[in-house]
């Protein structure tokens, strides 16, 4: 798997099959902090958004910083595994299936928004087109973000089942469009007729008028999904950990939080996600296989 690196602006990070890196032995302090954030919108725009955040990490952390984004949630989730990366922003379903592939890694803070570490799906739909309510999503084309994604596909898809008895590419034609922001954006030109994303992106995509909200409607919101959570290799020297924790935990600088979305950070751990994974089930995934 071939990844396209941009030394500038934007840090795509470059993927091999590969042994695992001899730098993650157990304790490891390296001068340099590869920090992955979610690649649920454009590179450039999450690389040039955070930063803030590389000069806060660098100035506490006394490490250079490299920010990176990943094509996609799998080359993600492989990074993390084989030690590509020390420390991770996961969506809740990519943490998940990065857990179950390499149980080292730890979740250690989760994002904080409105004053809850939780966050819903938005299900939308044109506000011209022929879907109005969910059940008008039967025999239609409905968009997903990345397959791995929990807002834009695992929740809605489960939501859809739950809540209307919809089941993907039996009742409607599953499409998966990859990121949060192509879903919004292909719904409002009317490429396709529904679709979900997180409603914390769908909002800020509004609030820089990337998306037209008068073009769109709201069919539904899922129910409460576990905030991103902030994750680290296991391996990392235990002081180094801690300072880790400590750097966004005590994170306050909204310019700094921006590159997140959100309004700080609490301490939280794998049980709290638990609940993607009963979701999992709902869904007859099984987590091994998903690629």
């Amino acid at each position: 798997m071939k990844h396209q690196s941009l030394l500038t602006r934007v840090a795509v990070l470059a993927l091999a099959a590969t042994v695992l890196n001899p730098a993650f032995a157990q304790g490891a302090d390296p001068a340099r902090l590869r920090v992955a954030l979610l690649p649920d919108e454009n590179a450039a725009t999450l690389i040039q958004n955070a930063q803030p955040l590389k000069k806060y990490l660098e100035a506490t952390l006394e490490k250079e910083i490299e920010l990176v984004v990943t094509t996609d949630y799998s080359s993600m989730i492989e990074a993390m595994r084989f030690g590509r990366i020390e420390v991770a922003y996961f969506g809740g379903f990519s943490y998940v299936l990065a857990k179950s592939r390499a149980p080292e890694i730890e979740a250690f803070a989760v994002g904080v928004e409105r004053g809850t570490p939780t966050y819903q799906s938005i299900l939308i739909a044109h506000a011209e087109g022929l879907v109005k309510t969910l059940a008008d999503i039967k025999g239609k084309p409905f968009a997903f973000g990345d397959p791995a994604s929990t807002s834009s596909h695992l929740v809605p898809r489960a939501y859809l089942l739950k809540k209307a008895g919809l089941t993907g590419d039996i009742d409607y034609r599953v499409v998966h469009l990859g990121t949060h922001d192509a879903v919004a954006r292909a719904v409002q030109a009317g490429q396709v007729p529904a679709g979900a994303l997180s409603k914390a992106i769908y909002d800020n995509l509004v609030a820089r008028k990337a998306i037209d909200a008068t073009k769109l409607v709201t069919l539904d919101l899922s129910d409460p999904i576990p905030n991103y959570p902030m994750t680290m290799q296991g391996s990392l020297a235990p002081a180094l950990k801690q300072r880790i924790r400590d750097a966004f935990l005590k994170m306050s600088d909204k310019e700094v939080l921006k590159a997140f979305r959100v309004e700080g950070f609490v301490s939280t751990d794998d049980r709290a996600y638990d609940i993607l994974r009963d979701t999992a089930k709902i869904l007859n995934i099984d987590l091994a296989k998903v690629k």
